[in-house]
Order: structure tokens, then sequence, then C-alpha cells
């Protein structure tokens, strides 16, 4: 085309004119988008952040050169619930390679650090389980509360000069060199490094337990009774789980490993559910049971007006795969068979009341660290 426009001027001025759309001025303000497809975020304090560089003041930024806009695009309007949220962002993408994240149809908040501190203080204990994605998120979430993009996600203050070169920016979350080295509790950056900590110490409480085997081996789960009080505490607990690779996407093993720990957490805590969870077997003989369970996540309360337990969960399924997924793993873990593993799972943790976020779409189009 851009041929054609430069010779365009030795064609014959008698033959066929250009349609008028193509060559008349259009009066329009450039300064509305009313036919856009993403509008700018609403001008409202709460969506400030969405708006700025909010690692500006984080160490390291200008070292690791990552902005929070680097991340994620933001857009209006917000999605109005969680349930929505949840949608957007399992459904959100790229707009080319290595773009910003932008969930679908409606946005998502990015919080800054305070409002972080101020989310996880409503929680007594954020407890993640599960696998190696599982530690990226942890990781995640002590960079952002560490306000520390260098070595945010690891235990520095005990690092050697050669794991503070290894483990710096993007390679703190090497799973082959620094792994051993990842933060799995607050507690720890409490007592080692308090300073380091951007919300109060004594409020929050985030911890992984990292259990990737179906069957899980019995010391794992001694771990986690141990996480869970007989008493109701003050406040709620959360629960975020992830796993799939490991069990190379068997669907009925990764039900499996949930189902476990869902009981294990109704035995060792019944205030967590007014009814135990049962697994699921049928669709008549478990939907006394997935009621309960639903019930329990939404913090409802019976016809005679008792409280359920309130019991947020949440589960992720994996990433998208890159392109250094070795070829041996390409049928049983490559992206076909990820998005079905992502659909199916979505269903089926639904009937046990708890949450999905899916983020195969979310990552096919960025840059994986490993390329894996």
């Amino acid at each position: 085309m851009a041929y054609l426009e430069k010779h365009g001027s030795t064609l014959s001025t008698t033959g066929p004119q250009r349609p008028s759309y193509l060559t008349e001025k259009l009066s329009y303000n450039s300064t509305l988008l009313p036919n856009a497809a993403f509008q700018p975020p609403e001008a409202l304090p709460h969506r400030y952040p969405d708006m700025i560089d909010t690692f500006a003041s984080y160490k390291y930024r200008n070292t690791c050169n990552i902005s929070s806009l680097d991340l994620h695009s933001p857009f209006a309007p917000l999605c109005p619930d969680r349930a929505s949220m949840l949608t957007a962002m399992a459904s959100g993408g790229r707009i080319g390679h290595d773009a910003p994240y932008m969930p679908r149809g409606c946005d998502m908040r990015w919080f800054s650090t305070e409002e972080i501190c101020e989310i996880l203080s409503r929680f007594e204990k954020v407890i993640i389980l599960g696998d190696s994605m599982m530690r990226h998120v942890v990781g995640s979430i002590n960079v952002l509360i560490r306000k520390d993009l260098g070595y945010g996600a690891v235990t520095d203050w005990n690092f050697s000069p050669e794991e503070r070169q290894d483990c710096f920016c993007n390679y703190q979350f090497n799973v082959k060199s620094c792994s051993v080295q990842g933060i799995f509790k607050t507690s720890d950056v409490a007592k080692n490094d308090p300073e380091s900590l951007a919300c109060p110490a004594d409020k929050i409480d985030v911890i992984i337990e990292q259990m990737i085997r179906f069957p899980i081996p019995n010391d794992e789960l001694d771990r986690l009774r141990g996480l869970l009080p007989s008493k109701k505490p003050a406040r709620p607990y959360a629960f975020i789980y992830g796993h799939g690779l490991w069990n190379n996407l068997d669907l009925q093993a990764t039900l499996d490993w949930l189902d476990t720990l869902l009981d294990t957490s109704v035995q060792a805590a019944p205030w967590l559910s007014s009814t135990s969870h049962s697994r699921p077997k049928s669709r008549s003989k478990s939907k006394g049971s997935r009621a309960a369970a639903i019930a329990a996540a939404k913090g409802e309360r019976d016809k005679n007006g008792n409280g359920k337990g309130f019991w947020p969960r949440l589960f992720m399924t994996p990433n998208a795969a890159g392109k250094e997924k070795p070829d041996e793993w390409v049928v049983s873990q490559g992206n076909k068979a990820l998005m079905i593993f992502e659909e199916s799972v979505a269903v089926e943790v639904g009937r046990r009341g708890v949450e999905h976020l899916g983020t195969w779409n979310m990552s096919i189009q960025s840059n994986t660290f490993d390329g894996v």
C-alpha cells in the first residue's frame, strides 16, 4: 500500500476518484474518546495509584528498570464486584507481545503498597498452598510489602556477596539458584529484617506451604494443621491454592489434592464451615455439601439466622507455556493442555465453593523469565 500511495500522483486524473470518506477532513474533539475501545480511568482518588508508577519509591527501581505501568494499563470502568473481576482478569490479555496487561471488559485495581498492607491486615493469616507458581506469587507479595524490586522476594539479610549478585532483580525468581532463598513467611522478615517491611509486622501474616505431590505426605498435612487454630480467630483466614504441572495436569489428581486440603482444614478448624466439606461424588449426593461450602465462602447465614463459617478460597491455575518448554512436555503440558485444564478446574472448584483465577490468557503474550 505504501508503494501505491507513493506512486498515486502518476495515475490519470480522469480515472476513478477516491471515495469522499478517504479524503474529507472530519471535525471532532480529539480530547474525547466516544468510540474508543478503552476509556481513561475514572477521575476518582482511589484510581490514582492505577495511573502512576507505584514502584517509583521502591528500592532498586531504576536499576531493575521495572515500572508498574509496564505491567498493567488502567482503563474504565472498574469491575463492580469480585466475581466479574476474576472473570475479567482470567480472560484479559495484552495488545502485543509483552505489552501491559489489561483485564477484559472491566478493570482491576492496581493497589499501592499502603493499600496492600491494609487488605492483608483484614486477615488473621493468608495461607498459600501449592507448587512453584505459588512460590512466585508469595515472592511477588513480598516484593510489594517490602517495596524492594531488587531483593524483596528473598532472604537478602543472610546473603553472601555471590548471592546478592546472582539473586538480584528478576533473578531472585530463578528456580534453580534462588528458590531456596525465597521468603516463605512474613514472620521471618519481621524477625530478621523488620525495617524492610512497609506493613506493620504485627498486622499481617502471609505464609506458603509447598505441597506439590499427591497423595500429600502426612508431614505436609501436619504442617497445615499446625497453622489452623481450633477456635475461631478474631479475623478470617484466607487460602490461595495452586496446582497442576507437578501432576502433569491430571485433573482428577488435582481435585483429589484440593479435596484433601479442604477436608484437612475443616477437620482441624471446624469453624471454617458449619458443615464439613465432602467431595462431590455426584450431583445429587454432593448438592448439600456444595451448598454449604459456597455459603461458607460467602459468609452467609442459615435458616435459623446462625452465622456460617467465612472461608475465602481462591484456586489459581498454571500460566501459559513459553517457547522454551521442553519438547517432551509440549503434549502433556503445552498450551492446549493448559487451556483445557484451566477450564475444567474452574468448573470443578466452583462446585466446591472455591473461586478461580485463570492465568493462561493473561500470560500467553508475556515474556517469561525462564521461557518455560
